[in-house]
C-alpha cells in the first residue's frame, strides 16, 4: 500500500435482523429482463439480449460463476460482458484494496451496486457506506448478477450512480432436502472449504445455511489472506405472496501487497513486496528517511533522484468484520396489485495496518503502527407498489437509509519484528492520535414510472423520474486542521428517465433510452481544511451526468446478438486542487474541474452452433475524454486527454464445450493501455490473459447425489502485467513513472475442486 491510507477496517458487528430488498431497487418493472426480485433469478448462462428491455442490460448466472474456481468473485465473472473492465492483484477477485471496475467512461466510486435490493454503496475500498460483495454473500450463493452498462433501473437503490448499476441476486433454497460441501486446493496453498445445508421446501417454507472458510499465501511477498462468512437465506411462500429473510456475517483478514510504480517495477521486477520479515532492513530505511545511513544496497537500482523512502514498506495489511442482514416481502393486494418492502442492517468494524517508517515508536525503534480505524452502523428501507390500468404498468416506490460512520487515525508502539495482522489494536492505547472523525449521512429517494405497451405490444414506451436527497454531516472528535466540520446536502428533485423498445419482429428488436443521475458528495468535502470547506461549500454542485442509448438486439435458435450505442456527459467532477500559481501559497480546496464526454460501442455475440459448443465474443470502444483545464498550482491542460484508468478499447472470446459429463472452457481478454496521468504523459501497455477450465460430473455415486470434479488455471501464459491501477490517486503529470499506484496481476495459478451434494 504505500503511505496512501492503508486502511481496511474490520468490524465487529451485530448480525442485526432487517431487512433488504428490493422494492424500488430490485423488483423488475415491465421494462426489465430480470423476473420479480422477490423470487430468485434463475438463467441457464450468459445472455446478452435482454427481450423488451429499453436499456442497455445483460446477466450472468449460477452457471457462470460455476465455471470458475470456487471463491471468485462475481464481479471478475461479469467481465467477459462488454464495456466492462474489472482488475485485481489476486487470481479470484476478492483482494479488495485492488478490486476495481469501470463501466464505459466511469470508476467504480460512480457506479451502484445492490443485493436483493440492498446497497452496497460504490463498493470502494474505502467506502463509508456500503460494503464488498464478496464479504456480502459467497459466490457459491449468488443466482444471478444483472448488469446495465448505461443507465441503471429508475428505483435502484444508489445514489452514487452516475454510470452503470450492477444487481446481485441471492439464490433461493433448494426445494429438496441435502446438503453440499466443496473443496478447493491449489497454489499458494489454497484451501477452501464450502458447506451449505437446505432444508428443502416444508410446506411453503424452506430455508439453507452456508458456511465457507478460505486462506491462501500471497503470490508474492510474506503473509495470507483468509476469511469465514456465514450466509443464511429463509423464504415462505403462499398464493398470495412472499416473505423472504437473508443474512450474512463475514470476517476477512489479508495481509497486503505492495503498491508498484513504473519505475519502480523496472528496477526492482514484478515480485518486489513489503519487506516483512525483513526487520533489519525496514529500520536501515526508517533510518535513512531520518537521515541517519544509507539505503539498502538494492535500491540503487533505482533511478537517480527517485524516491525510495516511499518505494518500500515494512508490513501492511487489513481486518474486517462485517454482519448484514435483510427482509423482504412480496404481497398481492388484489387485482393488479403488487406491494413490496424491506428493510436492512448492515454494521462494520475495521481496521487497516501499516508500519510506518515516517513516525517512530522510541529512539530505539524508528518504526510504529499506523492504524485507521472503522466503524459503521447503517439500516434502511425499500419499497413499491406495482399496479396495470388499461394498458400502463405503473410503479411507485422509495428508498430511505441512516447511516453513521467513525473513522479515526492512531500510532502504537512497536518494539521489534511485527509479523501478525490477527488482532485489531481497538483495545489498546494509542501514544497518538491523528484524527478521530464522526460522520453521519442520511439518504431519501422516491421515484414513479410508467411503461405502455402499444400497437400490439411491439412498441414499449417508459417514462418515469426520481428525486434523490442526500445529508453529510461531519464532527471533529479529536482538533485537527486536515478534516472540516460541517453539513453538505445534493439534492435534485427530478432526475428522469426515458425509454423506448420496438419489436421489429420476434427476432429483432431496437431500444433508445436517456437518463439524468446525481452522485451524492459522500464525506469528500470534509477532506479539506476547515477555510478551505468554508469557502468551497457555498460553490459546489454535485456531479451530475446524462446518458443517450441506442441499440440494436437479435436473438435465434443458435444466436444472441447486441449492439449498443452510447453517449454520457458527466458534468461537476470534483477534485482536490490547489487552485493558484505555484508562486503562491493556497490551500487544498475540493473544486468542480469540469466536465467529461463519453461515447463508445458496445457489440456482443454468443453463437452455438452445435449442441453443447457456445462462442461468445464481445468488442468495445470507449472514447472518455476531458473536457476542460484546470488550475492545480498552475493550469492543468487535460482539455482533449482521455480519463485515467479506462481502457478504449476491449475484446473478449469466451469459448466452451459440454458433451455428457464433461465441460472444457477457454476464454481470452484484451485490455488496451490505460493512462495514468491526467496529462496523458504515462500510461500502463494493453495486454492479452487467457483462463483455463475443465469439469467431469460423475453424478450419483454411492450415497452422493452427485459427484463433480474441476481444474482451473488462471492467466494460463504466465503473462507478467499490471492490473489494477490508481490505487494510490491519480497525479496530473507522471513521465518518469515514479507514482507508486499500481497492482501487479496474479501469475498463473493452478486450482483443483471437489464438489459433492448428498
Amino acid at each position: 500500500m504505500s503511505p496512501r491510507t492503508p486502511t481496511v477496517r474490520r468490524t465487529a458487528l451485530a448480525l442485526a435482523t432487517l431487512a433488504a430488498l428490493h422494492g424500488g431497487a430490485a423488483l423488475a418493472r415491465p421494462d426489465d429482463a430480470a423476473a420479480d426480485a422477490g423470487k430468485a433469478k434463475t438463467m441457464e448462462a450468459v445472455s446478452v439480449v435482454a427481450s423488451g428491455a429499453t436499456r442497455q442490460v445483460q446477466k450472468v448466472a449460477a452457471e457462470d460463476i460455476r465455471a470458475q474456481a470456487p471463491g471468485t468473485s462475481a464481479l471478475k465473472v461479469i467481465d467477459e460482458l462488454p464495456g466492462v473492465n474489472f482488475q485485481s492483484a489476486d487470481p479470484w477477485g476478492a483482494y479488495e484494496w485492488s478490486t476495481q471496475i469501470t463501466l464505459h467512461g466511469f470508476d467504480q466510486s460512480r457506479l451502484g451496486f445492490t443485493l436483493d435490493g440492498i446497497p452496497l454503496g460504490n463498493m470502494s475500498y474505502g467506502t463509508t457506506t456500503g460494503l464488498q460483495v464478496s464479504r456480502a454473500i459467497s459466490s457459491e450463493n449468488i443466482a444471478t448478477v444483472e448488469l446495465a452498462q448505461g443507465a441503471g433501473a429508475l428505483g435502484t437503490a444508489a445514489n452514487t450512480n452516475l454510470g452503470g448499476t450492477i444487481q446481485f441476486f441471492s439464490a433461493d433454497p433448494d426445494k429438496q432436502a441435502g446438503a453440499r460441501i466443496s473443496q478447493v486446493i491449489g497454489s499458494d496453498a489454497t484451501r477452501r472449504t464450502y458447506v451449505r445445508l437446505d432444508t428443502g421446501a416444508l410446506g411453503g417454507w424452506s430455508a439453507y445455511v452456508s458456511y465457507a472458510h478460505g486462506e491462501t499465501d500471497k503470490w508474492k511477498g510474506y503473509g495470507n489472506q483468509r476469511y469465514d462468512q456465514l450466509n443464511l437465506k429463509s423464504v415462505f411462500q403462499w398464493d398470495g405472496g412472499r416473505v423472504s429473510l437473508f443474512a450474512d456475517g463475514s470476517r476477512r483478514k489479508e495481509y497486503d501487497y505492495m503498491d508498484l510504480s513504473l519505475a519502480g517495477r523496472k528496477a526492482l521486477g514484478w515480485d518486489f513486496d513489503y519487506l516483512q520479515p525483513d526487520w533489519d532492513e525496514a529500520v536501515q530505511i526508517a533510518n535513512a528517511i531520518d537521515g541517519k545511513g544509507d539505503y539498502p544496497a538494492r535500491f540503487a537500482a533505482l533511478p537517480p533522484g527517485y524516491p525510495v523512502s516511499d518505494v518500500a514498506y515494512y508490513a501492511g495489511g487489513g481486518l474486517r468484520r462485517d454482519g448484514l442482514a435483510g427482509l423482504s416481502g412480496s404481497f398481492d393486494l388484489g387485482g393488479s396489485a403488487t406491494l413490496n418492502l424491506g428493510g436492512y442492517y448492515h454494521g462494520d468494524r475495521g481496521e487497516g495496518q501499516w508500519t510506518t517508517p515516517y513516525q517512530p515508536s522510541s529512539a530505539d525503534v524508528p518504526l510504529s503502527m499506523r492504524t485507521t480505524d472503522y466503524g459503521l452502523d447503517r439500516h434502511g428501507a425499500t419499497g413499491s407498489l406495482q399496479w396495470t390500468v388499461g394498458g400502463n404498468d405503473i410503479e411507485a416506490g422509495f428508498w430511505s437509509e441512516d447511516a453513521t460512520t467513525n473513522q479515526e487515525r492512531n500510532y502504537f508502539h512497536l518494539y521489534g519484528p511485527y509479523t501478525g495482522l490477527w488482532n485489531f489494536y481497538d483495545g489498546q492505547t494509542p501514544f497518538l492520535r491523528g484524527f478521530l472523525q464522526h460522520y453521519t449521512s442520511r439518504t431519501t429517494m422516491a421515484y414513479a414510472e410508467d411503461t405502455l405497451h402499444l400497437l400490439d405490444d411491439r412498441l414499449t414506451l417508459n417514462f418515469g423520474a426520481k428525486a434523490l436527497g442526500v445529508t453529510n454531516e461531519a464532527e471533529a472528535r479529536v482538533p485537527t486542521s486536515a478534516f472540516a466540520d460541517g453539513r453538505v446536502r445534493a439534492s435534485k428533485g427530478f432526475l428522469p428517465q426515458l425509454g423506448a423498445n420496438y419489436r421489429l419482429d420476434e427476432a429483432q428488436e431496437l431500444y433508445a433510452n436517456y437518463s439524468k443521475n446525481l452522485n451524492a458528495y459522500g464525506f469528500l468535502p470534509f477532506s479539506q481544511s476547515q477555510p478551505a470547506f468554508d469557502s468551497s461549500r457555498r460553490e459546489l454542485k454535485p456531479e451530475e451526468s446524462q446518458t443517450f442509448e441506442l441499440g440494436y438486439r437479435a436473438h435465434g435458435e443458435a444466436f444472441e446478438a447486441s449492439a449498443d450505442a452510447y453517449y454520457t456527459r458527466f458534468s461537476n467532477r470534483l477534485l482536490a486542487v490547489t487552485p493558484c500559481a505555484a508562486v503562491l501559497t493556497c490551500s487544498n480546496i475540493l473544486s468542480n474541474v469540469g466536465s467529461v464526454k463519453s461515447a463508445g460501442v458496445d457489440l456482443a455475440l454468443i453463437w452455438k452452433p452445435a449442441d453443447g459448443l457456445r462462442w461468445l465474443n464481445t468488442l468495445s470502444y470507449d472514447s472518455a475524454k476531458y473536457q476542460d483545464d484546470y488550475l492545480n498550482g498552475g493550469v492543468v491542460a487535460t482539455k482533449g486527454k482521455y480519463v485515467v484508468g479506462i481502457p478504449a478499447w476491449m475484446f473478449t472470446s469466451d469459448l466452451s464445450y459440454a458433451a455428457g459429463a464433461w465441460r472444457v472452457g477457454l476464454d481470452g481478454k484484451y485490455t488496451g493501455r490505460r493512462y495514468i496521468t491526467y496529462l496523458n504523459d504515462s500510461k500502463v501497455p494493453g495486454y492479452w490473459l487467457f483462463d483455463a477450465g475443465a469439469s467431469y460430473d460423475a453424478g450419483a455415486w454411492s450415497a452422493l447425489k452427485d459427484l463433480s470434479l474441476a481444474l482451473n488455471v488462471t492467466n494460463l501464459l504466465d503473462k507478467r502485467y499490471f492490473a489494477t491501477t490508481g490505487t494510490n490517486g491519480y497525479v496530473a503529470s507522471d513521465p518518469q513513472g515514479w507514482n507508486q499506484t499500481l497492482m501487479a496481476g496474479a501469475p498463473r495459478q493452478v486450482f483443483f475442486s471437489v464438489n459433492a451434494r448428498f
